[in-house]
């Protein structure tokens, strides 16, 4: 009986589809989702840049180019566009200081480290508008605990109003986004940091190698990577992080701590100007692809090297 079995030819069982095909059919939902809610709304921002609108947002004659044109020519555009850089720029470069300080000193085997990591990561698990409501409080110039604790321990006895000044709006708000990102480039650091084989280190230490000079010549080199892809997700975040300066300052006072995003939310929501909001939108995806081709050939070279 067994060597009839063991006789008999193995029969091919023929599928109907190969397994690339089922992975792409699988992939369909999802891609279909992404063109719903993606690719479609970034399509008709493109196309309304193009054309004039009406007051519910409707598309009525197409202009050309005479949206960007309007917008190039006002004064107001290109101080909300530098903005937006300076922000950016001191936004990501305190997140990425600060936030590697933090991940090297939590690097360090000391007591209470898991209960420092635990609470470094609060402010960022927490949810953004909750932690901008908070901290609009804190800056009340009559409740809020910062003045409080300024006039009761005598650093400062008359406090600014904080969000009333631009100057001190822009950076209030300024602090407010470096302190909700910091722990999440701490904890990528770290998770890099951890990745370093310490038999380096220890060379390094044989060679007579300073702290500074470790640092140096295996951290960084190694961390590059790391650094380069939490760096441009922080830039596309913080370029576009709306809820922070619209909670506490909405733009004001007289749109000094208005960036590109709450400019557009103002243009579309406000004005109904939703042609001109659309050319702004455009401008600001120009940005951020510029810079994401930028980081990303930095990053193909560093891995090239």
């Amino acid at each position: 009986m067994d060597k009839n079995l063991a006789s008999r030819p193995k029969v091919k069982v023929a599928f109907w589809i190969t397994e690339s095909t089922l992975a792409y059919l699988l992939l369909l939902p999802a891609i279909a989702v992404l063109i719903a809610f993606m690719l479609y709304p970034i399509v008709y921002v493109f196309l309304t840049s193009l054309y004039k609108t009406n007051r519910i947002g409707n598309l009525v004659k197409f202009i050309e180019t005479d949206n960007f044109k309007t917008l190039f020519s006002r004064r107001e555009f290109w101080e909300v566009t530098i903005r937006s850089v300076i922000w950016t720029v001191l936004a990501v470069s305190a997140k990425t200081l600060v936030g590697l300080t933090i991940a090297l000193l939590l690097n360090v085997d000391f007591k209470g480290r898991k209960l420092a990591r635990t609470l470094v990561i609060l402010p960022w698990a927490s949810s953004v508008p909750i932690s901008a409501m908070l901290w609009q409080w804190t800056y009340n110039y009559d409740f809020g605990l910062l003045n409080y604790t300024l006039k009761i321990t005598g650093l400062w006895k008359h406090p600014p109003h904080w969000l009333g000044y631009p100057l001190s709006a822009f950076f209030a708000n300024l602090y407010v986004d470096i302190w909700i990102g910091i722990p999440f480039m701490a904890l990528v650091f770290l998770a890099g940091l951890q990745s370093v084989p310490p038999n380096l280190y220890e060379a390094a230490e044989a060679d007579g190698a300073s702290l500074w000079q470790k640092f140096y010549h295996i951290t960084l080199p190694l961390l590059k990577p790391v650094l380069l892809i939490a760096t441009l997700l922080s830039c596309l975040w913080t370029f576009n992080d709306f809820n922070v300066i619209y909670i506490l300052t909405k733009g004001g006072p007289v749109n000094s701590t208005d960036i590109l995003i709450t400019f557009i939310y103002k243009y579309a929501f406000s004005f109904l100007k939703f042609g001109p909001a659309a050319a702004m939108a455009v401008v600001a995806f120009a940005i951020l692809l510029i810079l994401s081709l930028l980081y990303a050939w930095f990053y193909f070279k560093s891995e090239r090297y």
